[in-house]
């Protein structure tokens, strides 16, 4: 899908959360990923509403060490009965946080990322 340029802005509560949980798995590099979320941005959605959206890292905080690239983390997303509604997908190029991707499962497009409480990191 094509992204839609936004105005830079910090990321709200929400995506830092959702960032904060998909990378609570740890690995390689997470610990770096995690310094970069107060110096990160959105700068695109990926499309009018939705809750996906592309990031950059501002200068002044280190790159993941190691060649950290493509998909860096997924969650299972769950409603409140715990039925499986989504996933999300945390995107970095070249050691910077780049993307979070919500992908649904149901009908209506959803206007927000989830709680992180709702997300089963996978």
């Amino acid at each position: 899908m094509s992204s839609t340029p936004i105005e830079p802005r910090p990321l709200t509560d929400l995506e830092s959360d959702v960032v904060t949980k998909l990378l609570s798995a740890g690995g390689v590099g997470a610990a770096e990923l995690l310094m970069q979320i107060p110096c990160t941005q959105v700068v695109a959605t990926w499309g009018i509403g939705s809750p996906s959206v592309d990031l950059m890292v501002q200068w002044g905080v280190a790159a993941a060490a190691g060649p950290i690239d493509g998909i860096f983390a997924n969650g299972a997303v769950t409603d409140l009965s715990g039925s499986s509604v989504g996933e999300l997908t945390l995107w970095v190029e070249n050691g910077w946080l780049s993307g979070v991707e919500y992908a649904w499962y149901t009908d209506e497009r959803p206007r927000t990322l989830p709680d992180p409480e709702q997300i089963v990191v996978l």
